[in-house]
C-alpha cells in the first residue's frame, strides 16, 4: 500500500474538493491529473461526496482519498467507496486506532503540540495543520516544528496561490491543501486545469 508519506510528496498542492454534482466528478479528476496534480482529496462534505469518490477513482493517474473524515463510521464509509487515503479535520484516539487497524493512509489534523503528542503516542508522524492561517500561519507552525523534527506537515486552510511556495518552503512540509483550485460555481475545466498546472510547479518543485 502506499504510504501517506509518499502520497504528500507526489505534489505540492492536494486540491480540496467539495463536489456537489456527481456528473462533475470524473471531468474534474481529469482536468487536475491532466494539469500535474494527481492526489485528490473528496471532503465528505455533501451526498454525492462518496459516488464522486468511486467515479475519480477510475480516472487513469488520480490518487483519490476522503476529507473531513470524523469518526470511524465515516471512515469505514470512505474506504468501501475506495478511498486511497484518509483526511480528518482533527485527531481522536478512536478514529487514530480505527484507520492504524484497518492501514489506511491516515493524515490527521492538529494545531497545537498536544495534538501532536497524541499523534506520535499512535505512531503517527504526519500531520496537517488545521486550520493554517487561523491558527497562526507560517511562525506558529515553524514553532511548532521546533520540538518535533521527525514530523511531517500539509497545511491546509488560508492558503492561497501566492502564499503556497512560503508554506512548502519550510523544511518540514510535504505539500499544501488547496481549494483555490476549484472556484465556487459550475466547474470551467480548463480553467482548472491551468491552475492544476501552475499550483504543479510551484514552491520546492521549481528548484
Amino acid at each position: 500500500m502506499t504510504t501517506i508519506d509518499r502520497i504528500m510528496r507526489t505534489a505540492p498542492v492536494i486540491p480540496v474538493l467539495v463536489i456537489e454534482r456527481l456528473e462533475h466528478a470524473r471531468p474534474l479528476a481529469e482536468a487536475l491529473v491532466s494539469g500535474g496534480l494527481h492526489v485528490l482529496e473528496v471532503t465528505l462534505r455533501t451526498k454525492v461526496a462518496l459516488d464522486a469518490i468511486r467515479e475519480m477513482r477510475s480516472v487513469d493517474g488520480a490518487v483519490v482519498g476522503a476529507g473531513t473524515v470524523k469518526n470511524a463510521d465515516d471512515l469505514q464509509r470512505a474506504s468501501d467507496a475506495g478511498s486511497e487515503f484518509i483526511v480528518s479535520p482533527g485527531l481522536t484516539s478512536t478514529l487514530a486506532r480505527a484507520a492504524i487497524d484497518m492501514n489506511i493512509p491516515f493524515l490527521p489534523g492538529v494545531s497545537n503540540a498536544g495534538d501532536i503528542m497524541k499523534g506520535l503516542d499512535h505512531g503517527l508522524t504526519h500531520f496537517k495543520f488545521f486550520p493554517a492561517v487561523p491558527s497562526g500561519g507560517i511562525p506558529a507552525l515553524k514553532a511548532l516544528s521546533a520540538p518535533f523534527g521527525e514530523v511531517s506537515f500539509c497545511p491546509t486552510g488560508g492558503i492561497t496561490m501566492g502564499t503556497a511556495p512560503d508554506w512548502l518552503s519550510l523544511d518540514q512540509v510535504l505539500c499544501v491543501g488547496g481549494s483555490w483550485l476549484v472556484p465556487k460555481g459550475s466547474p470551467d475545466f480548463p480553467n482548472i486545469r491551468g491552475r492544476a498546472a501552475m499550483a504543479s510547479n510551484i514552491g520546492r518543485y521549481l528548484d
